[in-house]
């Protein structure tokens, strides 16, 4: 998910400091899928074993997230079909962990709440879209440990939008059929545009 309408330092791998993100190898950043690919319309697979292809992932996901200035990115977003996804909600707070959830589940939701979203395979484009307020969340952790994650507010958005990805929905989906037929066009250059592979 992209954050709307905040302007953000640019973080390079090469800006962190040692103790700040230890685990991040210097490679490029994984390729975005964008709206219009069919691999964002599928449903991800569960993760039943986390190996060391899982923890690499992980990595180049969290550089990829980094380096297109988003706030979360599922697995899907960079075409690969596990459910996996990473929420950083404020990059600039170095007393911030990401936070890097295998198998996500809802548990339960509450409340409602209205927002702007955006999305990082949807660029440049935003609609507010209604979501619960609260949810609880299981999942499992890079030490294939489960964990429960209360959230609200931000979190518990972003936590929904990319729950959302891995299940094939876009965020353009939860908004009404009216409001997408406004933004017929710029989802049509979007799918048009000429990305790299």
């Amino acid at each position: 998910m992209s954050k709307p309408k905040r302007k953000r330092k640019n973080r390079q791998p090469e800006d962190w400091g040692v103790d700040e993100v230890p685990r991040l190898p210097k490679t490029k950043p994984l390729q975005l899928r964008y709206y219009g690919d069919p691999v964002l319309r599928k449903r991800a697979e569960p993760v039943q074993v986390i190996t060391d292809a899982e923890h690499t992932l992980a990595e180049e996901m969290l550089i990829t997230l980094y380096a297109t200035h988003g706030i979360g990115l599922a697995a899907t977003q960079v075409g690969v079909l596990k459910r996996f996804l990473i929420v950083d909600i404020d990059p600039e707070d170095a007393d911030y962990q990401p936070i890097m959830l295998f198998n996500p589940e809802i548990l339960s939701v509450e409340g409602e709440s209205i927002a702007e979203e955006g999305c990082l395979s949807i660029p440049d484009l935003h609609a507010d879209v209604k979501r619960p307020e609260k949810i609880v969340v299981k999942a499992m952790n890079l030490d294939s440990q489960e964990i429960k994650i209360e959230a609200d507010g931000l979190l518990s958005r972003v936590l929904q939008h990319e729950i959302d990805h891995l299940n094939g929905t876009l965020f353009i989906d939860r908004i009404s059929g009216l409001k997408r037929q406004l933004l017929r066009d710029e989802l049509e250059k979007i799918q048009q545009a000429d990305r790299p592979l």
